[in-house]
């Protein structure tokens, strides 16, 4: 299986910055807010890569989404800074979705994320 940050690559890393365990938690916890949501990381996942998608084609790669939520999640993503939007003055209005560069950077944290949790599930099966 490719992992995310084998397609994408990742944004440069700078010095990182000195923690107490309170901060790290606090920040921890705000960056998993962002994520909250049903359908945020499957929204994410479908947009990683550089993809860009048209709403109808998210509503399509989700089936299980309404579009109500799928409208509120991509709003919430878009006002973190994770997801950019641009509409196009057509009838009827075609609108486009993409990570930031920023959004984009969470593909590696993701894709580790997955890999602690598939040795999770690999250690459960063997004890």
């Amino acid at each position: 299986m490719a992992r995310t940050n084998e397609k994408v690559g990742s944004l440069p890393v700078g010095e990182p910055a000195a923690h107490t365990p309170a901060s790290a938690a606090a920040g921890i916890a705000g960056a998993i807010g962002m994520l909250e949501g049903r359908w945020k990381l499957e929204i994410l996942f479908h947009l990683f890569g550089g993809q860009v998608r048209r709403f109808s084609e998210l509503e399509r790669a989700i089936p299980a989404v309404s579009q109500k939520m799928l409208i509120q999640q991509l709003r919430q993503l878009e006002q973190d800074g994770i997801v950019a939007r641009r509409v196009y003055p057509e009838v009827p209005p075609r609108v486009e979705y993409w990570l930031t560069d920023w959004g984009q950077s969470l593909c590696p944290a993701l894709d580790a994320l997955l890999q602690w949790a598939e040795r999770r599930e690999g250690r459960a099966g063997a004890g």
